[in-house]
C-alpha cells in the first residue's frame, strides 16, 4: 500500500516514526504538508495538487494536523475523504475534538464524565460563573488554547474577576472548569486505536505549574489503567469519532474525568514511557480497516 502521512515537518518524531513503521511493514510512505497542498475542486473530480502536481493514488493517510491549521488541514483530509482515501481520522472528528466547548458537549451528552464546566458571553455574572463551578479556585481556558497555552489556574475571586475580565475584554472565547484538587496536578493520557487502550502514562506537572503537559516540562510515568478508566477513555474516544486518539482524564473522588481528546496525539512520550512500537500499531490498525483477509480493498 501507499500511505501518506500529513504532517508539515518530515523531522518531527512522530512523523519520523510513522514512515519507518510504514516501511517496515512493507507499504511506501509519502509525507505531505498539507499547507502547501491546493485544494481542486471539480465537479466529479476532487483532487489534490502537492508541489505542482497531483497527489498521486493512495490507500491511505495518517493525518498530523496542528492546531494552527485545524481548518485548512481539515479541508486537505475532507477532500481526501471525497477522493475515497482511508482517512486514520476523519474531517469532522477532528473538528469535533479541537472545539473544546462542542466536544465537552458531545461528551456530556454521551453521559462521559467531565469537569464542571461553564460558558458565557456576559461579563457581568463573573460571580455566577465562579458559583457554577464551584470555585474558587478555578480553571480558565482558551478555546483555542493547545499544550497548556491558554490555560489559567485562578486561587482566589479576585484573580478569576481579573482573568475573566481581561479575556472578556480581549474578546476571547474560553471556559470556565471546576478546579479538581485531588489530581494534584497530574492527568492521565491514554492512547487508544480502535476500540482498546494501548498505553498509559501519567503526566505530573513541573513544580509550581499545575498543567502536566509534557511540552512544558511535565514528567511522564507508565501507569496500569483501572476498568473504569480504560473504559472511560475509549467511550471518548468514541463519542467523538477519533479511531486513534489521546484522551486526557483526571483522576477524581467521583471517577475519572475526561479533559480532552486529542486527535494528533504525540508518540514520543507515550512510545518512550511504554516501550510500545505504537507507530506500527497504528499501521496495523490501517492494515485491518482497509484490506480483508482475501486482499479485497473495503469501501471508507
Amino acid at each position: 500500500m501507499k500511505i501518506a502521512v500529513l504532517s508539515t515537518n518530515a523531522d518531527l518524531y512522530s512523523t519520523r516514526r510513522l514512515v519507518e513503521a510504514i516501511k517496515q511493514r512493507g507499504h511506501e510512505a509519502l509525507v505531505v504538508d498539507h499547507v502547501k497542498c491546493f485544494v481542486m475542486i471539480e465537479g466529479g473530480k476532487p483532487s489534490i495538487i502537492y508541489k505542482g502536481k497531483p497527489v498521486p493514488e493512495i490507500d491511505a493517510a495518517i493525518p498530523r494536523i496542528g492546531t494552527s491549521v485545524t481548518a485548512f488541514g481539515c479541508a486537505v483530509v475532507r477532500q481526501l475523504e471525497l477522493m475515497k482515501v482511508f482517512t486514520t481520522v476523519k474531517s469532522q472528528a477532528i473538528l469535533r475534538s479541537r472545539d473544546k466547548l462542542r466536544s465537552m458537549q458531545v461528551l456530556a451528552k454521551a453521559g462521559i464524565d467531565i469537569p464542571k464546566t461553564v460558558f458565557a458571553k456576559n461579563p457581568s455574572q463573573v460571580n455566577e460563573l465562579i458559583h457554577l463551578v464551584g470555585g474558587p479556585p478555578v480553571v480558565i481556558k482558551l478555546l483555542e488554547g493547545t499544550q497548556g497555552v491558554g490555560v489559567v489556574l485562578a486561587e482566589t475571586i479576585k484573580a478569576a474577576k481579573s482573568t475573566i475580565e481581561a479575556f472578556y475584554g480581549l474578546r476571547a472565547n474560553f471556559l470556565i472548569q471546576e478546579y479538581i484538587a485531588e489530581s494534584k496536578g497530574a492527568d492521565i493520557r491514554a492512547f487508544v486505536i480502535g476500540n482498546k487502550v494501548i498505553a498509559a502514562m501519567r503526566r505530573q506537572g513541573a513544580d509550581g505549574d499545575f498543567r502536566s503537559n509534557l511540552h512544558r516540562g511535565g514528567q511522564g510515568s507508565l501507569v496500569e489503567l483501572t476498568p473504569e478508566e480504560e473504559h472511560t477513555a475509549v467511550a471518548a474516544a468514541r463519542a467523538l469519532g477519533v479511531k486513534i486518539a489521546g484522551v486526557d482524564m483526571l483522576q477524581s473522588e467521583r471517577g475519572p474525568l475526561v479533559m480532552e481528546v486529542n486527535s494528533s496525539p504525540g508518540l514520543r512520550g507515550i512510545e518512550e514511557i511504554s516501550g510500545i512500537d505504537i507507530a506500527s500499531l497504528i499501521v496495523s490498525y490501517i492494515e485491518d480497516k482497509i484490506v480483508t483477509d482475501e486482499g479485497d480493498t473495503v469501501g471508507v
